[in-house]
């Protein structure tokens, strides 16, 4: 199944994102598991943390430097929110 688009991201404390999807879903995803190594560590400073965005016509996310997390893991591996 393919994931709906994402609207927007916002970084929350704790390296967690809260994702909007264009089904009016909002979900609630987990970095902190991915913040190891020299690629991905340079999330655990909060000022890049907070650089993170959607991907033109909502394919996935994006940090300044490049890293990114498929779009079918985020959406497999949050966990639905109320806003």
């Amino acid at each position: 199944m393919l994931q709906p688009k994402i609207t927007d991201v916002e970084a929350l404390a704790n390296y967690k994102l809260k994702l909007r999807y264009e089904t009016g879903e909002n979900r609630l995803f987990d970095v902190s598991p991915y913040i190891r190594g020299s690629w991905y560590g340079q999330l655990r400073a909060l000022a890049y943390f907070k650089t993170v965005h959607v991907l033109p016509g909502g394919i996935g996310i994006e940090w300044a430097g490049g890293q990114d997390i498929a779009p079918h893991e985020l959406y497999d591996t949050s966990v639905e929110i109320s806003t």
